[in-house]
C-alpha cells in the first residue's frame, strides 16, 4: 500500500482519537453539593457538606451568583416553570417537599424528571405548570415537561422559593447554600460556576 493511501487513514484515526479526548474533557463528572460556607478566600470556598465533611470549592472568574429567596404558593401560575423536589405517593402523585420558581430566563433548564438526593427516594421534576387547582390537601398542580406530566400536591407549608441573580455580597461564611454542578477536575479539585445561596438565613430546601 502507497504511503499516501495511509495519509488520510491517519488522519481519520487522529480525529478520533483528538475528538474522544476532547469529549471526555468537556464532559468532566460533576458533584452536587449543599451545606454551609465556613471560609472565603478569594475565589475558594470552605464549605461543611450536609453529610459533615469539609470540601473546597473554587469558583469561576465568571461564577453567576443566585441568591435564594422565599416566596409564595401564589406565585405559582399557569405557564410558570418550576422545580418541584418531591416524594412519590401510592396513587402515583408527587407530594412536593419544596417548590423552587425559575426566572424566565431560565425556562427549560434540566427539564424532565428524575431522582434527586434531598431525601431517600426523593424526586425532581423540572416542568411547566398547565394547571393548579386548590384541593382539600393543600395545591394541587399538573406540571408537564417533554416526555411527560406529572400530578402534584403541594402542601401549605412547602417551602417556596425562587432563585434572584445576585453577586459575591451574597457568598459570607454562615450562609447555606446549594452548588448543582461543581466540576470535578483530573486533580481532584472541585469547581463551580454557579453558586446559588440562601438569602436572610435560608437553607436552600431543594
Amino acid at each position: 500500500m502507497s504511503k499516501s493511501s495511509w495519509t488520510p487513514r491517519l488522519l481519520v484515526a487522529a480525529f478520533a482519537v483528538a475528538s474522544m479526548f476532547s469529549a471526555s474533557a468537556q464532559q468532566a463528572p460533576t458533584v452536587r453539593i449543599r451545606g454551609t460556607i465556613e471560609s472565603v478566600d478569594g475565589n475558594t470556598l470552605g464549605i461543611k457538606t450536609r453529610e459533615g465533611s469539609d470540601v473546597k470549592v473554587r469558583m469561576t472568574d465568571n461564577v453567576a451568583v443566585f441568591a435564594v429567596v422565599k416566596t409564595s404558593l401564589s406565585e405559582i401560575k399557569e405557564g410558570s416553570y418550576i422545580g418541584v423536589t418531591g416524594m412519590p405517593e401510592p396513587d402515583g402523585t408527587q407530594k412536593a417537599i419544596a417548590v423552587h420558581i425559575f426566572p424566565e430566563n431560565q425556562r427549560g433548564a434540566a427539564e424532565g424528571f428524575r431522582p434527586w438526593d434531598a431525601r431517600a427516594n426523593s424526586t425532581m421534576t423540572n416542568a411547566t405548570v398547565a394547571q393548579t387547582v386548590e384541593g382539600t390537601d393543600g395545591q394541587n398542580i399538573t406540571v408537564k415537561y417533554k416526555d411527560g406530566e406529572k400530578k402534584v400536591v403541594v402542601p401549605p407549608d412547602t417551602p417556596i422559593v425562587t432563585f434572584v441573580a445576585s453577586d459575591k455580597s451574597e457568598i459570607k461564611p454562615g450562609a447555606k447554600l446549594i452548588i448543582f454542578g461543581a466540576a470535578k477536575k483530573e486533580d481532584g479539585s472541585l469547581e463551580a460556576n454557579r453558586v446559588n445561596v440562601g438569602r436572610d438565613g435560608i437553607t436552600p430546601p431543594m
